[in-house]
This record gives C-alpha cells, sequence and structure tokens, in this order.
C-alpha cells in the first residue's frame, strides 16, 4: 500500500509553509493545545537565532517544537517554554523549520512582532528563575483558594 503522507521535513526544504497544531505542554503558556496553530517555515539558508522558536527533529525520529536557547561549541541547546532544562547539544541538521508566526483565536501573530520579540526575550532571559516563579505561583494559588472544606474551594462555603 502506497503513503500519501510526505516527510515535513522534506516538505519544508521545499519551500512550504506548515501549519501545525502543537501538542503538550513544554511550549505553555506560548502554545496551549487545541486552541493554537504553529506557522513553520523551512529553515533555507538561514540560521535560527537564540529566541527563535524551531522544529527539530531528535535522534529517534520525534519532532520537537522548542526554543533556541543558546549555541555552544558542541551545537545547539533548545529549552521549551515550560521547562527549566535545556536540550541539547544537537546538531544545525536536526533544526527543519523555523516559527513564522502562530495562530490564536483565529488571528495571526507574527514573530517579527515587536511585542511577541519583548515578551520571548523576557521568557527566555527568566529560565533560571521559571521553576521558584511556578512553586510559588502554585503555592499561592493554594492559599487564595484554601476553602473551609479540607482545601477544596467551594464559593457557597464562603456566604456563610
Amino acid at each position: 500500500m502506497e503513503s500519501n503522507r510526505k516527510d515535513i521535513g522534506k516538505l519544508l526544504s521545499e519551500g512550504n509553509i506548515l501549519r501545525i497544531k502543537p501538542e503538550g505542554y513544554s511550549m505553555y503558556p506560548m502554545f496551549v493545545p487545541g486552541r493554537d496553530e504553529a506557522v513553520i517555515r523551512g529553515k533555507g539558508q538561514a540560521s535560527a537565532r537564540r529566541g527563535d522558536v524551531v522544529l527539530y527533529r531528535r535522534e529517534n525520529g520525534m519532532l520537537v517544537l522548542h526554543r533556541l536557547h543558546h549555541r555552544g561549541k558542541e551545537g545547539l541547546y533548545m529549552v521549551g517554554d515550560n521547562q527549566v532544562r535545556t536540550e541539547g547539544p544537537l546538531s544545525e541538521e536536526q533544526v527543519i523549520g523555523i516559527l513564522d508566526g502562530f495562530i490564536r483565536n483565529g488571528k495571526y501573530i507574527s514573530t517579527g512582532n515587536i511585542l511577541y520579540r519583548m515578551l520571548s526575550g523576557i521568557w527566555l532571559f527568566m529560565r533560571p528563575f521559571r521553576r521558584p516563579f511556578q512553586l510559588a505561583a502554585a503555592w499561592i494559588k493554594r492559599r487564595t483558594f484554601k476553602g473551609r472544606n479540607g482545601g477544596i474551594y467551594e464559593p457557597e462555603a464562603d456566604k456563610k
């Protein structure tokens, strides 16, 4: 039986622009599964820059959409927006596409947008502080919504 499926890397190298729906939460809050779509273009001759979101293929064949954290002598190091550990080194050849923009609630947002670039830079800079920030936010959430019913928040209990 002949397959109609084409390899994503081949499609991108042929100049196609692809829309994909990221799965998982490694790029949360940028991508929410089921809500957002990533618009990916082939890398062509361009090299990804620090902060760019790239589509790469792991050695096991899995496709991953993560942000380029930095380039080292050994290769590229990636990190998801919802992660604190970097992955790498990866070779330049493993990168098959670069995020051109994304679609959220039907609206296209370009990676060239100044607000997007600014927020991405801040988020990347905050990588070492993400885990303590996440723990503090969870602690505040637990304290704020702790009800009188064994820690289960019930708005009706506050009215009593």
